[in-house]
């Protein structure tokens, strides 16, 4: 027998998280966390150093967090991390070239999401004071999260509460905003939010959005707005309006994600964003989804 609708049962089973122990990589690691806490993916940590020398104290302290979020007893044991359903692998590798290891890394052990922490500052969007984040997502050409410093996260560092009501998602004729709304759909649902928003937002005139007929999250209603002028202003001044948690952005596969991230509507969202950002190569990602996903 058919199932009508094979994509609902879709789930995540990896993520990968590199961090260079920065504050911001800590808001990012959080958001990881979270999501492999409540879907049962492997999280993937990954720190790039000269040497393998490394302080292994200078982790993202998991069981530390756990417990902060009373998840886990004070005092807690490997043995209790384990209890949680949650598989946690930390990797040093040695490197001169974060950027060249973490794609190393993802050759080998594949990522079904990837959360990178971003700064935003002198005009650009950044981690490790260098253009690292942006060439990571281009490489790799899997959905990326992205987290910059600063913004508020939907996930809380305090206690680990996810807030993730609203979620805008940008759509134009090219490329098409199904896989965006799949993956916004996949996300609210792999995080067990039960209700809210998705807003579809277009560049432009009214009369001139395209249709969008990706399935939405049980439980979640769907707004529309068009409103003229530059994409990426639009974007994220409409962000700033209906106080979105998330903005998910679909792009014309490898090509066009290495494009989009060189300076044009993703970038410029980035920067400016008030929220975390998930930007995904459209046509990859659901072919991937439909072949691998799928219980």
């Amino acid at each position: 027998m058919n199932d009508p609708d094979p994509l609902s049962r879709a789930k995540l089973a990896s993520i990968f998280h590199p961090s260079d122990f920065s504050e911001a990589s800590d808001i990012a690691f959080a958001h990881a966390l979270r999501i492999a806490l409540v879907t049962g993916a492997r999280l993937d940590l990954l720190h790039v150093a000269p040497s393998d020398a490394s302080d292994w104290l200078d982790f993202p302290a998991v069981r530390a967090t756990l417990e902060r979020w009373r998840l886990l007893p004070n005092g807690s044991s490997a043995g209790d991390l384990a209890q949680l359903g949650i598989d946690v692998n930390k990797v040093v590798v040695p490197s001169q070239d974060p950027v060249a290891a973490s794609l190393g890394f993802l050759e080998t052990h594949p990522a079904d999401l990837i959360v990178l922490a971003v700064h935003q500052y002198q005009g650009r969007t950044r981690w490790m004071k260098q253009r690292v984040g942006e060439p990571i997502a281009r490489g790799a050409g899997e959905m990326t999260l992205f987290v910059p410093h600063g913004t508020r996260g939907f996930v809380a560092q305090a206690d680990g509460t996810v807030s993730l009501r609203n979620v805008l998602i940008p759509i134009a004729p090219q490329p098409r905003a199904e896989s965006a709304m799949e993956a916004a759909a996949l996300m609210v649902r792999s995080l067990g939010i039960e209700a809210g928003t998705f807003c579809l937002l277009y560049a432009g005139h009214a009369a001139e959005a395209p249709v969008v007929a990706g399935r939405c999250a049980a439980g979640w209603a769907v707004t529309r707005l068009a409103r003229e002028g530059n994409p990426a202003e639009v974007i994220v001044n409409t962000a700033e309006t209906i106080g979105a948690d998330l903005i998910v952005m679909a792009t014309e596969g490898r090509h066009g994600f290495l494009d989009a991230l060189r300076g044009s509507t993703s970038e410029q969202v980035l920067r400016r964003t008030p929220c975390p950002v998930l930007c995904l190569p459209s046509d990859q990602w659901l072919s991937r989804m439909r072949r691998f996903w799928i219980n």
